[in-house]
């Protein structure tokens, strides 16, 4: 389990996982040695999954945000068989295996719509076990890559407040 110092810290990195050892230990209250020591203790246990960077991908030529709902086959095997081919596939930054009408959910970027079209019609749609796509194209984000909520107290329990116009 992880205790309010480790969530302290879990919090500090989520903002910026390029903080340094001892600004994390500063804000936590606690010697360096002893920071590292819980970070490790919290990579090996699988609570950190990794560091990374946030790319803007507009910058890169990849603007158009997809998310494409999925049916495959109904046996087991096929279901397998799909998710491992999806997941392969580069452009597809997300695979969720759902519950529901559809069998899996993907977040997928493109250079644009011919390029989301080749991609739904060629590559997802050349897997043979996948029956049907439904495709929702992404507008504008408002919100992304948020942290996760770590402190139960500071969870919200109810639901906000409309914005004022």
């Amino acid at each position: 389990m992880i205790d309010d110092i480790d969530r302290n810290i879990l919090e500090i990195l989520q903002r910026d996982a390029r903080t340094p050892n001892a600004e994390i230990a500063r804000q936590v209250g606690m010697a360096p040695s002893a920071t590292l020591e819980r970070l490790r203790k919290l990579e090996e246990r699988g609570v950190v999954l990794g560091y990374g960077v946030h790319i803007d991908p507009d910058a890169v030529g990849l603007p158009l945000l997809a998310y494409v709902f999925v049916r495959s086959g109904d046996e087991p095997a096929a279901a397998e068989e799909t998710e491992r081919r999806l997941a392969a596939i580069p452009e597809v930054l997300e695979v969720h295996h759902v519950a529901g009408e559809d069998c899996f959910l993907l977040e997928v970027r493109a250079t644009g719509t011919a390029d989301l079209g080749r991609l739904l019609r060629d590559v997802i749609g050349g897997i043979p076990s996948v029956r049907t796509t439904r495709t929702t194209i992404v507008l504008r984000t408002v919100k992304s890559g948020a942290p996760l909520p770590l402190h139960p107290d500071r969870r919200s329990t109810a639901a906000p407040e409309p914005a004022r116009v």
